[in-house]
């Protein structure tokens, strides 16, 4: 598939350009991002190049990952990263990082929300999944915000740094935001 622009109100959702490494590098230097996600810790400058310059073109190219780099609409720098990865048939997994000076204004939520009606219509989602490690409230708040379901802890539920752990699982489905699904969906009676 071929890279994509979204765009909402506040932001403008768009493949990564050269131009963006020293500002990922920049931002991932945060020691609560390097806590909270799977990126290296220490984050070094090539890190943030492989990850430009070389995993998310590759992403979209190969159809398994699709990044985006979150802007204002109005322009400026990056200040959020938002990706949707394929897991299964029809189910996504949606993943997110954001600078510590834009946190707190619901710009994550937006995003979330915009990548998930993309996967919605565009990839022939049918669930999409959010994860995170147990304690990562603020990353909980915006699945929250954005229609998210918490449905539970699995435990050993991913890897980070090299150490299994525990992790927080919700979803969101099309009809949670009012849109067809690809497939009918039979949910279980309780």
């Amino acid at each position: 598939m071929e890279p994509i622009t979204l765009t909402t109100e506040r932001l403008r959702l768009r493949p990564y350009a050269p131009e963006d490494v020293d500002r990922v590098f920049e931002a991932c230097q945060d020691p609560d991002i390097q806590r909270w996600t799977v990126v290296p810790s220490p984050y070094s400058r090539q890190d943030a190049e492989f990850f430009v310059l070389r995993l998310a073109p590759e992403g979209w190219s190969s159809g398994r990952e699709y990044a985006f780099a979150v802007e204002p609409v109005q322009g400026g720098p990056l200040f959020a990263a938002i990706g949707v990865s394929a897991r299964a048939e029809g189910v996504y997994e949606v993943g997110f990082w954001q600078a510590k000076e834009r946190r707190g204004q619901g710009f994550m939520a937006e995003a979330v929300g915009a990548v998930a009606h993309w996967a919605f219509t565009g990839l022939g989602c049918h669930r999409l999944v959010w994860r995170a490690e147990v304690g990562n409230a603020p990353s909980r708040a915006v699945a929250e915000r954005a229609g998210f379901t918490v449905e539970g802890v699995e435990r050993a539920g991913l890897v980070n740094k090299g150490t299994v752990r525990d992790s927080w699982s919700a979803s969101l489905l099309p009809s949670d935001l009012g849109l067809p699904a690809p497939l009918p969906y039979l949910p279980a009676r309780v």
